[in-house]
């Protein structure tokens, strides 16, 4: 689900099927062109993984700390939720020799995803699937993931806090969800609570302080190819990146970014699962602070 789309601060999120179009109209269009591609390529540098091409926050550094926070173990599954067009999820699959389900609100991007399966995976294609599903309602079994990544996508849901009970559902024990976020810096994060109630506590809480930065590079690019975009995605999917790139680009120098890590707690309760809060892999500040809304996209 990471595309361009962006409903006016404060309003309630549009119908799945409103959502839905619009996110299938971007990937369409991304897919006529790679302009997209060479804009975020610009504004991340030489962080820009370029086989994921992913229309998100995703840049080396990420990848390397979901590979890494995830601890899986060959051959167990992994829930890519909201997935876009597969990338991050495929990437992943692959680095890691796991399993692969993935799923988005778009069909575009669904079938967008399956396609690139063979790139990522070759002969073992078949490990990966990728399907339509919203994050309140994924489809999936109780228990029967050992990793979630959730890139760009959790602050788009309908309702949040569903949405966390429904991935914390599908999480086996010990399992882990790998959510970026971010809120305003100095905010009180408010979602203690409903991680709890989702059954999940909170082991790390990774800081990306270039994030905002980077996001402020994008806008701009956008913007300076404010007539290039219309021309080449079409007039709708173009405003959405401009309405999304005016709205936000006010309020970037005030937000933190990280990547939130939870887990379910083991069946056995003696098992350790530490909580700490870091500013980079090896980094230990240990006060638990957890954040809040990640920078949209």
């Amino acid at each position: 689900m990471n595309a361009t789309t962006t409903a006016p601060p404060g309003a309630a999120p549009a119908p799945s099927e409103v959502r839905s179009a619009q996110y299938d109209a971007f990937h369409a269009a991304r897919a006529r062109t790679d302009l997209v591609a060479r804009l975020y390529a610009e504004a991340m540098g030489e962080d820009y993984p370029v086989e994921v091409a992913a229309s998100s926050s995703c840049d080396w550094p990420l990848l390397g700390l979901l590979a890494a926070r995830l601890r899986m173990r060959p051959g167990r599954l992994l829930v890519d939720a909201g997935c876009g067009a597969g990338g991050i999820g495929l990437w992943l699959a692959r680095a890691l020799a796991v399993r692969l389900d993935g799923f988005d609100l778009s069909p575009v991007a669904a079938a967008q995803a399956t396609a690139r399966r063979a790139h990522f995976l070759g002969p073992a294609a078949d490990r990966a699937v990728f399907r339509v599903a919203e994050l309140e309602n994924t489809g999936l079994p109780d228990g029967c993931a050992h990793g979630i990544v959730c890139v760009d996508a959790f602050g788009r849901a309908a309702d949040r806090g569903a949405a966390l009970h429904e991935l914390g559902r599908v999480l086996a024990p010990g399992g882990r969800l790998m959510v970026t976020r971010a809120l305003r810096r100095g905010a009180d994060p408010a979602w203690h609570e409903a991680v709890a109630a989702a059954g999940m506590t909170q082991e790390h809480v990774d800081e990306r302080p270039s994030e905002p930065a980077m996001w402020e590079r994008v806008y701009r690019l956008w913007v300076a190819h404010a007539d290039q975009l219309r021309h080449e995605l079409g007039e709708a999917p173009a405003e959405n990146m401009l309405r999304e790139a005016h709205q936000m680009l006010p309020k970037l120098r005030g937000r933190r970014a990280v990547l939130l890590t939870l887990r379910r707690l083991p069946e056995d309760p003696a098992a350790p699962a530490a909580v700490d809060r870091m500013a980079g892999p090896g980094r230990q500040t240990g006060d638990g602070h957890a954040p809040g809304e990640r920078t949209p996209q």
